[in-house]
């Protein structure tokens, strides 16, 4: 009778990881109470499908200001789609899971928006919308956990199990998705040992090997932040992008930790594997990144994300491979419920990584079958930057600004982002190092031909308006104006030259603050009130459009609400009347944010 178990399709539409973790949990509590399941991106997914199935879980985030994640870009638009029949999805029962963070505008939209497209199209809801917010004390968690409690006890009304079976116990894990064998005498002729890679190695296809021509620091050196200013060259691709489009970079990790990892693990790092997809739906790594048979050493390089904050399904899925009773009894208190807050504790609080955890559990660690190293440690995931120059005033060169990640917690060792920190260690006078790139759009979109533009963008949040300044100045359009913000003028002034050379050319009209420069501090949302008369003058006279880019903490909605009081005074307006206006703004995409944590 199991055979005839109820199937599960599990979707989800991730930016960086959490959703797809999260819809992973799903399958292995539904595998555990034995329903057929299928886990795959939405995009991914083939669409024609949906309305064949018969249960869905859906898990999705939010990403930026409201929009939804790379992956399930193709299946929102068509879904979003006026022609679809109303009854299309009658047959089907669905459950939605939002995965997002309150302290950005729109929380949880794209969750909120699938769930009354999906009952719009006719389909019905198992359990209510759920609303995971990041900014809670015990995380999404403290959302996923009940909600999940409320489908299981649903899905087990509709769907009882037989007679004397019972749910497995949770140390049950499903059959990995990639198998990772060694393989003994076999030999591989090491052409790509590592990248970046040197000049022979080059693609005409996503993603493209950029040259890195230079990495120059743009803050003072005595400056607590190092930015970077990294310039690749893509002269011999056929890259094109637009202002507010983004480079995708996909780095690998530092020497130092796959050393680690390997001697604490036990590791030949000259070992041949063999890598098996064990899923159909799941691919195994691209080529370019990882072959099927390589080193154990690449796979720790180009793929395991060690350097990462473990999640939740981490400690549960480690807990299965413990014998020693100690750690076990820790690692499945980690995975409860009941555990969060000392789990976030532990790990969160002090950003600890997968190789420290792997280390401080260490009797458990050296059990942990070679086979399931592909699903319990995540992939390295690339990573998404601003690009910073004009492809129309710099077709051979694509330029980003970036901070490099370091900062203390409570442990020993300074936290160090991957990607930021891996590219400022780049040795350029070595060799030729090659990086792999993509481009994709953004949800920036900037106007054409000479619509007035205001610009707020303090710290790296400049970067795309350099670029777009950049496209302007080719184009010899003025009515720009930039709010710029740092700490100090002599320490952070980012791209100062840039902004001196477009004033010249009356391309750009520039506001800074400098938030140390004085006893009280002045940021950008103080700027721009005290240029309310001309900002009003350029958004209800001139059809001005406004770009808010940053730092998702306290800049975007201070800004915001210094737009509102400016409308309320030079318009002559009620608060109600003023945030109504910048919502009809947002409407015709004359008000956009692009903010990041």
């Amino acid at each position: 009778m199991m055979d005839e178990r109820e199937k599960i399709v599990i979707l989800y539409g991730s930016e960086t990881g959490t959703a797809e973790d999260v819809a992973e949990r799903v399958r292995r509590q539904a595998n555990r109470r034995y329903y057929k399941t299928r886990v795959m991106s939405l995009d991914s997914y083939p669409i024609a499908n949906l309305i064949h199935e018969t249960l869905v879980v859906f898990v999705c985030s939010t990403t930026g200001d409201g929009e939804e994640p790379q992956n399930m870009k193709n299946i929102w638009r068509f879904i979003m789609r006026r022609s679809l029949p109303r009854n299309s999805l009658e047959n089907m029962q669905v459950a939605v899971l939002g995965l997002g963070d309150s302290s950005y505008q729109k929380f949880n939209y794209i969750g909120k928006k699938l769930f009354r497209r999906l009952q719009q199209l006719g389909a019905n809801a198992v359990v209510p919308l759920g609303l995971a917010d990041d900014q809670h004390d015990l995380g999404s968690d403290a959302v996923v956990d009940p909600w999940l409690n409320a489908l299981w006890e649903k899905l087990a009304s509709l769907y009882p199990l037989p007679p004397n079976v019972e749910i497995l116990p949770a140390d049950h894990l499903p059959d990995p998705y990639y198998r990772v064998v060694p393989v003994n005498n076999e030999y591989i002729h090491d052409k790509s040992s590592s990248y970046p890679w040197n000049g022979t190695t080059q693609s005409h296809t996503p993603p493209f090997f950029a040259r890195v021509i230079s990495n120059e620091r743009v803050t003072a050196s005595d400056h607590f932040q190092d930015v970077r200013l990294v310039k690749m060259d893509i002269s011999d691709s056929s890259i094109s992008y637009d202002p507010g489009d983004v480079v995708y970079i996909q780095p690998q990790n530092s020497a130092e930790a796959v050393q680690r990892f390997l001697d604490h693990m036990q590791l030949d790092p000259n070992k041949v594997i063999h890598i098996h997809a064990g899923d159909p739906d799941h691919l195994l790594p691209p080529h370019w990144l990882l072959t099927s048979s390589c080193f154990l050493r690449q796979l720790v390089e180009r793929y395991l994300d060690i350097n990462s904050i473990p999640r939740r399904s981490f400690f549960e899925i480690l807990a299965t491979f413990s014998d020693d009773e100690m750690e076990k009894e820790k690692l499945q208190e980690f995975s409860s419920a009941q555990g969060q807050e000392e789990l976030f504790d532990y790990c969160n609080r002090p950003r600890r990584t997968i190789l420290e955890v792997l280390e401080d559990f260490h009797k458990t660690s050296s059990k942990i079958p070679l086979t399931y190293l592909m699903d319990l440690i995540p992939a390295i995931k690339p990573r998404a930057f601003s690009i910073a120059s004009s492809h129309k005033a710099l077709k051979s060169e694509l330029h980003i600004l970036m901070a490099v990640v370091r900062y203390k917690s409570k442990l020993v060792k300074p936290r160090l982002g991957l990607c930021s920190n891996w590219l400022a260690n780049l040795n350029l006078k070595k060799s030729e190092v090659r990086i792999p790139i993509w481009v994709k759009k953004s949800s920036f979109k900037f106007p054409k031909g000479p619509t007035p533009v205001i610009m707020v963008g303090p710290g790296t949040g400049c970067a795309p308006f350099r670029c777009f300044l950049q496209e302007r100045a080719k184009e010899n359009i003025g009515d720009n104006v930039l709010f710029f913000g740092c700490r100090n003028k002599e320490k952070d002034f980012l791209c100062e030259e840039d902004w001196k050379d477009f004033e010249q050319k009356n391309i750009l009209q520039l506001f800074t603050a400098f938030s140390r420069d004085q006893e009280d501090k002045v940021y950008v949302q103080h700027r721009i009130k005290q240029n309310g008369a001309l900002l009003w003058e350029l958004i209800n006279t001139r059809n001005a459009y406004f770009f808010i880019a940053g730092n998702s903490k306290q800049m975007p909605n201070g800004v915001t609400d210094a737009l509102k009081e400016i409308i309320q005074q030079e318009g002559c307006m009620t608060a109600e009347q003023a945030a109504d206006y910048v919502t009809n703004l947002e409407k015709f995409k004359r008000f956009q944010r692009e903010t990041w944590s």
